[in-house]
């Protein structure tokens, strides 16, 4: 069967609250939503990041729309991976041409999403099952993240009392306070319970191993991308080395080669590919299964809607190991009304029986959110 129409639907979500990081802020909630269907009528749903830069989900609706949509329609859909493998061959001098490497990638992680959840649903199986015919998880634990550093108890009391036991705050805004605010936090912490810190690309090294020297003793899960992902392995090494903390990161990391790099360097304990940022499915559950047959532990990044946090979620629960799903606290419809009873329950994501992704429509009550909807067809 081959590739007959595609539709991109464009949100934005307004927020009380703004989401801030060390290297800026996020003033509402994106999602870019793309559904592709076959001549046979089967359909799949995949997510593209849209989280950066603000103008990030409007332009990758229209990159897919003007300059992917034609390398895709007509295509079949073939074996898992094989749209994602020849769309990132074919699209390469379009990307080497404009220096967009980003963009392009992400659209095509959307894609390769969306093909993935149609091959499961022609399948009659939840992708979780189709990924791990062997067995996958039915449910897979989740922790709550996104959190400001000083501003996270409220939400750290209100994930505990949805019976999440592990929290990620936010840090590398400001050095003092910032210690001050992860010593009360873990103070705080009850049995069973831990918390990561997140610094978002922010430090030099020599700011990144003052942190660990005076945090080592505060117990963290890890410690998220305390300097560039593009750093060095000397600088990440160094820092390993010197930190009693464990370090994660590989939301900014991309290709087989680099993420092969990183599992294989020894500086990383917690490896965290993002579904809708590079390699879709077929990329990611590859990472995550050499990542844990190195003994690491794979948590997937996702920080955006509901088709990409269910994608997440299934590629968890295929992989095993004991990793967790990260599931941003801070408000944002375009993610929770997908799920009737909340993505979590008592702290878990229960992957379901449903066929694909589970997700058979866009959910009404974010048509409100929406600033552009598109459909181009084969012919």
């Amino acid at each position: 069967m081959t590739i007959e129409r595609i539709n991109v639907d464009v949100f934005r979500a307004p927020v009380t609250r703004p989401v801030a990081t060390s290297f800026g802020v996020m003033r509402d909630r994106p999602a870019v939503f793309v559904r592709i269907e076959d001549s046979d009528g089967a359909f799949g749903w995949g997510e593209i990041f849209a989280n950066w830069p603000s103008a990030g989900a409007e332009h990758r609706a229209r990159l897919l729309l003007e300059d992917i949509a034609d390398l895709v329609l007509g295509r079949g859909v073939g074996a898992p991976g094989e749209l994602w493998a020849g769309l990132t061959r074919e699209t390469h001098v379009r990307a080497l041409q404009c220096g967009e490497w980003g963009p392009f990638r992400q659209v095509i992680a959307g894609l390769d999403i969306a093909a993935h959840d149609l091959l499961a649903r022609r399948a009659g199986v939840p992708l979780a099952k189709m990924l791990a015919p062997g067995g996958a998880a039915e449910s897979v634990p989740v922790y709550a993240s996104g959190l400001h550093v000083s501003a996270a108890t409220d939400a750290i009391a209100a994930a505990r009392e949805a019976g999440v036991r592990a929290f990620k705050v936010k840090i590398g805004f400001d050095a003092m306070r910032d210690m001050a605010d992860l010593r009360m936090l873990c103070a705080d912490l009850g049995e069973g319970e831990g918390l990561m810190a997140d610094a978002n690309q922010a430090w030099t090294l020599s700011e990144a191993l003052r942190f660990v020297e005076t945090a080592g003793d505060l117990g963290l899960g890890w410690l998220e991308e305390p300097i560039g992902a593009d750093a060095p392995a000397d600088a990440w090494h160094t820092l390993a080395q010197a930190s009693s903390i464990p370090l994660a990161a590989g939301e900014n990391i991309v290709g087989h080669a680099d993420f092969t790099r990183a599992v294989q360097g020894g500086a990383l304990a917690v490896v965290q590919p993002d579904v809708a940022k590079w390699g879709g499915v077929g990329g990611c559950i590859g990472v995550a299964r050499e990542a844990l047959e190195a003994g690491l532990n794979y948590c997937p990044h996702f920080l955006g809607g509901g088709i990409g946090l269910a994608a997440s979620a299934h590629l968890l629960a295929a992989a095993g190991g004991p990793g967790m799903l990260e599931l941003d606290a801070n408000d944002n419809p375009l993610r929770d009304a997908f799920f009737a009873q909340g993505p979590a329950a008592r702290g878990d994501f229960v992957i379901g029986a449903r066929p694909g992704l589970g997700i058979e429509a866009l959910p009404e009550e974010i048509a409100r959110y929406r600033t552009l909807s598109r459909e181009t067809a084969k012919g």
